[in-house]
């Protein structure tokens, strides 16, 4: 995440200098705690909330937790993930919902703040949760606030409230209460309220605010803050808790590259907790916080669960099965491998979700240097092709190939790199799908036990004599091939051939197959 990309750096190299002590004294926690107060306040945390975390961490960092730990520099960290996680709300929050239907969500804030935006994003999330949202447009101040509304409902595919044209005109406390009426009439079951913000805080818009929260009593107040505001934050949010109250924070903007650190200071210093974390334009780039998945991606842990999540949802669980039988039965062609980039690319951006691997912070310029747009210039080749071509690579010859790069406006070049990069993953997806390890280019097939599948399979270790002298040697491996024991060899060691496939009780030595082996491996 952009905005907390500065905190995030800071914090991982004040561990980095950690990492290289075997124990930790009194003096390097005081270091390190200095250091953490320097980048919390550098990415506009708020004092008083910098004093209690660092105050925090400096007690328990000098404790027994850390001197008796095995490695102390983990211990530190953990305490910081621990204690960061308790700054932002600690357990997760999630929206409570009317027992008796339709559920009322006000969303309050400064204008500028996404409110309108964040209403779509809101709606979508819970429609595909099962959900039958409806949005009103309470928001009569703001200049074409009404139709923005609109625009965004219909691309969200929610139903919008709006009888009045809003740009000054209109009662928004009477379109609010109007908005409730119309849902349970229509059977919706969460109605969004859209208020006004005002680039300030002002009497006016909190008692506007304060008059629609008494008309419609609503179930959920959230209240939406830009994460770039700096330390603002910290006073807007006291003003509404004040003014109007709410019972959440969303935070939107996490996208934006900004040091976002007061956004951080809202959960600890109103006492209510961070519901949603708004993380891109897109409707889709919404999601519901987490305080400790989000401390692990400020400490460049990662975000595994999120992005298993994520995984889940762009991916169909009948077509993943579909994949793997192709996969085992060497079916898998150009078309399925376009339909997985498609599924990929329907996940989000490819640095996103890259950014929530653990140590993603040390890829960083890697990540920068990323081109989104290569998922894009891939689908072009492929849908360059003939039916044919997709089915049967094989049928890429070299005039063939040069048609798909003029096709796609790309080189001869890149086709082939596509085409190779799809014979590999191919290659190595059939290997997992038999249960064998892949060959991974310059690595080699990767070690582990899991066994079967073609290369991965330990090979039978071949015996025969060790001895320093050839005849003697030569003459001992015949004996073993033979089924005899070697003279000299201790009592146990006749009982079978060279490959354990013969024994001193099997009539007739061993096989023609396995004399042939044995002649392979004396070199004859």
């Amino acid at each position: 995440m952009a905005t907390f990309g500065n905190l995030s750096d800071r914090l991982a190299e004040t561990f980095k200098n950690l990492r290289t002590k075997g124990k930790l004294s009194a003096a390097d926690v005081d270091g390190t705690v200095r250091e953490i107060r320097r980048a919390l306040l550098d990415a506009d945390v708020a004092l008083e909330v910098v004093k209690d975390f660092t105050g925090k961490v400096r007690e328990r960092a000098l404790g027994d937790e850390v001197s008796t730990a095995l490695n102390p520099a983990q211990q530190v960290v953990k305490i910081v993930n621990e204690e960061l996680v308790e700054i932002l709300g600690g357990q997760q929050r999630r929206l409570e919902f009317a027992k008796k239907p339709p559920t009322i969500i006000m969303l309050a804030g400064l204008q500028g703040a996404g409110k309108t935006t964040l209403a779509g994003k809101l709606a979508k999330w819970l429609a595909k949760d099962g959900h039958t949202p409806i949005l009103v447009a309470a928001d009569l101040q703001r200049p074409n606030a009404v139709t923005q509304l609109e625009v965004v409902g219909a691309q969200a595919g929610v139903p919008v409230y709006a009888p009045e044209p809003g740009n000054g005109v209109g009662n928004p406390v009477k379109v609010a209460r109007d908005g409730v009426k119309y849902a349970k009439q229509k059977m919706h079951d969460v109605v969004i309220v859209d208020t006004a913000g005002r680039l300030g805080v002002d009497a006016e818009m909190m008692k506007q605010a304060a008059d629609i929260r008494t008309a419609i009593d609503p179930d959920e107040v959230l209240f939406v803050i830009d994460a770039m505001i700096g330390q603002d934050a910290v006073a807007t949010a006291k003003a509404f808790q004040d003014g109007v109250d709410f019972t959440g924070v969303v935070l939107s903007k996490l996208d934006g590259d900004a040091r976002g650190g007061a956004a951080l200071s809202v959960a600890s210093i109103t006492g209510r907790p961070i519901i949603f974390a708004s993380t891109g334009e897109s409707l889709d780039d919404f999601e519901p916080f987490h305080p400790d998945r989000m401390a692990s991606r400020i400490l460049d842990l990662g975000d595994i669960l999120t992005l298993i999540e994520q995984a889940q949802g762009a991916f169909d669980e009948d077509e993943a099965r579909k994949m793997a039988e192709k996969f085992s039965t060497d079916s898998f062609t150009l078309d399925d491998f376009l339909g997985q980039m498609q599924q990929l690319r329907n996940m989000g951006s490819i640095k996103k979700m890259m950014s929530m691997l653990p140590g993603a912070g040390a890829m960083k310029q890697q990540l920068e240097n990323f081109d989104e747009r290569e998922i894009v210039r891939t689908e072009a080749i492929i849908q360059s092709m003939t039916k044919a071509e997709r089915t049967t690579p094989k049928l890429l010859n070299g005039s063939r190939r040069l048609r798909i790069a003029r096709g796609a406006g790309s080189t001869v070049t890149e086709v082939n790199q596509l085409v190779s990069r799809f014979e590999q993953a191919a290659k190595m997806m059939k290997t997992v799908a038999k249960g064998g390890m892949p060959n991974i280019p310059g690595m080699g097939p990767v070690p582990g036990g899991m066994g079967g599948g073609g290369r991965g399979k330990p090979q039978p270790k071949k015996k025969g004599s060790k001895s320093g002298n050839p005849a003697k040697r030569a003459a001992e491996n015949m004996a073993i091939a033979s089924g005899e024991r070697p003279a000299g060899a201790g009592p146990g060691a006749g009982g079978g051939t060279g490959f354990g496939l013969g024994g001193a009780g099997k009539a007739g030595g061993p096989t023609e197959d396995e004399m042939a082996a044995l002649q392979k491996m004396l070199g004859r």
